[in-house]
């Protein structure tokens, strides 16, 4: 039983200390981010297991991204109605339940919807984990708040490959399901144990359930990511499937805006975004989904597809980011309230950015260690990126707003995140042709340098193989560096692409209004 004087130490968490409840949501939120991560090393090894194509396989991915999705932004209503602990509760046993039934599919059929009742379940996780959060520190503290969920965001991620591909290598794919079922144990007892609900949750009226609302974010959402999934399959708009496909998303989009905001009992109230900060915060929080998924999905691919690393490899090389995040985390949470937040993020932005050009400098050359330095400076940029946004984007709303916020934030990050993902790998293989048509134009039959060079190799494979082999198998080989060099082009194209991004970013962050220094007028009043 919590005494009067724990009450009145800490009276914003029912007298419980706001670092426990930081433990116990923080717990969920990481096993959720850390799988998004985690089940796209194994792909190959499902596909092989289950007797599915690489291409079917990767609805592993879609399926619970798209269930993600929908709840995020519905998360709020949920937690109104039946209670926040009681949904994050649930919340957390749907998911823990669903990734044994993942890890113990017999067929492609059962772990897709074993995958999409996970993303149902871990898709309100992360906004009711941050609500909480910020609730549960007072307003000079909530810097320290989203530092330690940044660690679980940035850090999860990044990990996720390599202990992905350690788990997979060592023991089975199933594994990477498996170990979410002790995590999320412990999340259950920790959650029922330190975290309340605040009066205004327990004493909240919420209308009926806005199914046309939901209706119409199913259609949008399940329409954006069967494109970006599968638009670069069938050449975009080239595809009348796509057309059709793109044009439903725009009317169930369309659609849903106006629902959201002319109806203000419906799934989702939009009218948070008069706000000025929370609509420039959802404007960047987009961009930062963009240039942070982009980079933890192509730098260990180009590891592996250009240098030929192995995935558990790639994961290693790239894992210091992981490193520099934990290192910058404690660092922004006490900077956080001494220093103007938009000072941290312009640093953060540029800084990421800086590091982008760098990884934009990457040539055939580079060893495991080459990017180590800026690989770390990126991780622990984004510190200095997250932590202040999330702080600065609700920082002018009440906390009876924070719920809904916090779910359409997070909706907008991993929307962010799909569309950076899907414009990168267009940019790659197309960017890729480009480059070989281009390499190629300055190779043809007259050109001194390649007579040169074929001759040389041709010299060489005819004394290893016979004379017959040299000529054919010269042209083979100088064809296989301008693949190679032609891909690599493609990725410092897209890195440099990336950093652009980042500048623009590192200016629009002033756009926020400037903030309120801790000790004065309480929030609402300025």
């Amino acid at each position: 039983m919590t005494t009067a004087a724990a009450q009145a130490r800490y009276p914003l968490t029912q007298g419980v200390n706001p670092w426990l409840v930081t433990v116990s949501v923080m717990l969920p939120t990481f096993m959720e981010v850390l799988d998004t991560a985690i089940a796209s090393v194994a792909l190959p090894y499902i596909a092989g297991s289950l007797s599915a194509s690489n291409s079917e396989a990767t609805w592993v991915l879609t399926s619970y991204l798209v269930a993600n999705a929908v709840i995020l932004p519905a998360s709020n209503w949920f937690a109104r109605r039946f209670g926040r602990k009681r949904f994050l509760l649930f919340c957390v046993i749907v998911f823990t339940i669903a990734s044994f039934f993942c890890g113990a599919a017999p067929s492609l059929g059962i772990i897709l919807l074993a995958r999409v009742l996970q993303g149902a379940g871990g898709g309100a996780l992360q906004p009711l984990s941050q609500a909480i959060l910020l609730e549960s520190f007072p307003l000079a503290e909530r810097s320290m708040s989203m530092a330690a969920y940044a660690l679980g965001i940035v850090v999860a991620p990044v990990i996720g490959p390599t202990l992905g591909g350690w788990l997979t290598d060592t023991f089975s794919w199933r594994y990477a399901f498996y170990i979410n079922i002790p995590v999320g144990i412990l999340a259950v007892i920790m959650i029922t144990r330190f975290v309340h609900d605040p009066p205004y949750i327990k004493n909240a009226k919420v209308g009926p359930f806005d199914n046309l609302g939901f209706g119409l974010l199913v259609v949008w959402t399940g329409c954006l990511q069967i494109v970006l999934d599968k638009g670069q399959e069938d050449d975009w708009f080239g595809a009348l499937w796509v057309r059709w496909a793109v044009a439903a998303l725009v009317v169930a989009l369309i659609g849903w805006i106006w629902r959201s905001w002319a109806t203000p009992n419906g799934l989702v109230n939009l009218h948070v975004v008069k706000d000025r900060n929370f609509r420039t915060g959802c404007l960047l929080i987009a961009l930062l989904g963009m240039c942070i998924y982009i980079t933890i999905a192509i730098l260990p691919l180009y590891y592996q597809e250009v240098l030929g690393y192995t995935a558990f490899t790639a994961g290693l090389v790239v894992g210091p980011r992981g490193i520099g995040s934990f290192i910058g985390s404690p660092i922004i949470g006490f900077l956080g309230s001494r220093i103007d937040n938009r000072k941290l993020l312009s640093a953060g932005f540029l800084g990421f950015a800086i590091c982008a050009l760098i990884f934009g400098d990457v040539n055939l050359d580079i060893g495991p260690y080459t990017l180590l330095i800026p690989i770390t400076l990126t991780g622990f940029a984004l510190s200095f990126v997250f932590v202040p946004l999330a702080t600065m984007t609700t920082s002018t709303l009440s906390n009876q707003e924070m719920g809904n916020a916090t779910g359409l934030f997070n909706m907008l990050r991993n929307i962010g995140g799909s569309i950076g993902i899907s414009m990168a790998t267009t940019a790659l293989i197309r960017r890729a042709d480009l480059h070989q048509t281009e390499i190629g134009a300055n190779l043809g039959p007259s050109s001194i340098v390649l007579q040169q060079k074929s001759a040389a190799i041709a010299g060489y494979l005819g004394h290893r193989l016979g004379p017959s082999a040299g000529r054919p198998g010269s042209m083979g080989f100088i064809y296989g560096l301008m693949q190679q060099q032609s891909v690599l082009m493609a990725y410092v194209d897209v890195f440099r692409w990336t950093a652009l991004l980042a500048f623009f970013c590192a200016g629009a962050v002033w756009l926020f209004k400037k903030p309120i220094k801790p000790g004065g007028p309480p929030q609402g009043m300025h």
